[in-house]
């Protein structure tokens, strides 16, 4: 029940701790936040997907935080882009265009990295806000 419990917060917190770093890259998106806006919206399932599967990792010792937390940070932006490249490749078929997943490939690789530190960040706050909520749990 613990690691049920700990998926199910670690999901919501990572939807939290994605906020920022998707205010970030919309507020960085330059003229086509539309486009940015969607794809952030897409990503989010992603995102609470990695953190529903990593959080209860993150209950364990402090050095397995620390590793779940780099899983964490890599992840995020992995599990984002991917989800902007399906979406890109699904519309491709309905739109008749050749090179919508290679731009927004592209442009989601380049927000990624601009948004790096505060996925850094979001990743620290995910692992520590994971590990207060689950202290309960570990009776």
């Amino acid at each position: 029940m613990a690691s049920i419990r700990a998926a199910r917060r670690g999901s919501l917190l990572a939807l939290t701790a994605y906020v920022p770093v998707a205010a970030t890259v919309v507020l960085g998106g330059g003229s086509d936040r539309s486009l940015v806006a969607m794809g952030l919206v897409v990503g989010a399932p992603a995102i609470m997907l990695l953190g529903a599967g990593l959080a209860p990792s993150a209950l364990g010792e402090r050095i397995d935080a620390l590793v779940v937390a780099i899983a964490f940070a890599v992840g995020m932006p992995v599990a984002a882009v991917t989800s902007f490249v399906i979406s890109g490749w699904i519309l491709d078929g309905f739109t008749g265009s050749s090179d919508l997943a290679g731009t927004v490939l592209r442009r989601g690789v380049t927000e990624a990295l601009a948004a790096a530190p505060v996925v850094a960040l979001a990743a620290g706050g995910w692992v520590l806000g994971v590990r207060r909520l689950g202290r309960g749990d570990q009776g």
